[in-house]
């Protein structure tokens, strides 16, 4: 009998200690377990921390520091470039006196009386009388003196900004000579009747101007006409 019992009580006492094995074991395992969050907690607030503390670094460095000197400098207006006067008509004299026969039309043609058909004028025809002698509408240089298939006896003077003047169905004798430096009313030829194109018009001076090589209206530009 009393074998028997000490049976069951050694039985019973390993169990005992069998139980405690496994409850001192989970206990470890749940401590571990739980250091191991804590752990990773801690380390998931340093890291946001450090985050925060970057940002606010590179915050601090992308904002801009403004002096009030440099923003008085920059609300100053800058000063405007002045723009380049306009030729005036004034700067302009007439070559000849008389009416204008024939009008400046570059976009829309008109009746030629010579070609008996339309087309575009690009100058003025001044009515004048043969010989009336020519003047320049300003000073400038003769650039060039030909023979035209068209107006006949031309004669072009350069003037400043761009401005060129071209004499046509000139005198074929005394015009001035390419390289002559004139003054606004000097005499450059004398009234003719050269020009082919318009030879069934009244004796007038075929007048054109060019602006940057373009062609203009002279009238635009001469007092006067």
């Amino acid at each position: 009998m009393r074998e028997a019992k000490k049976k069951k009580d050694r039985t019973a006492l390993a169990l005992v200690l069998c139980f405690c094995v496994v409850a001192l074991t989970s206990v470890f395992a749940v401590k571990a377990n739980l250091d191991k969050i804590n752990t990773a907690e801690k380390d998931l607030e340093i890291s946001k921390s450090a985050k925060t503390e970057t940002e606010g670094t590179e915050t601090a460095v992308k904002t801009p520091v403004i002096d009030s000197k440099d923003t008085e400098k920059k609300a100053q207006p800058k000063e405007k470039k002045q723009a380049k006067p306009q030729t005036a008509a004034a700067d302009y004299i007439a070559p000849v006196k008389g009416k204008i026969q024939m009008r400046y039309s570059m976009d829309m043609p008109i009746y030629s009386k010579t070609l008996d058909q339309y087309m575009t004028h690009s100058g003025i025809d001044i009515a004048a009388p043969l010989s009336r002698k020519v003047k320049a509408i300003a000073g400038g240089t003769v650039t060039k003196v030909s023979e035209d298939d068209r107006y006949g006896t031309t004669v072009e003077v350069t003037h400043g900004n761009g401005i060129v003047s071209i004499y046509s169905n000139l005198a074929e004798q005394g015009t001035a000579e390419t390289g002559d430096v004139v003054k606004q009313g000097e005499v450059i030829g004398a009234i003719g009747e050269t020009a082919l194109f318009e030879t069934l018009e009244e004796s007038h001076l075929h007048l054109e101007m060019t602006r940057d090589g373009a062609y203009v209206d002279p009238t635009e530009y001469i007092k006067g006409l």
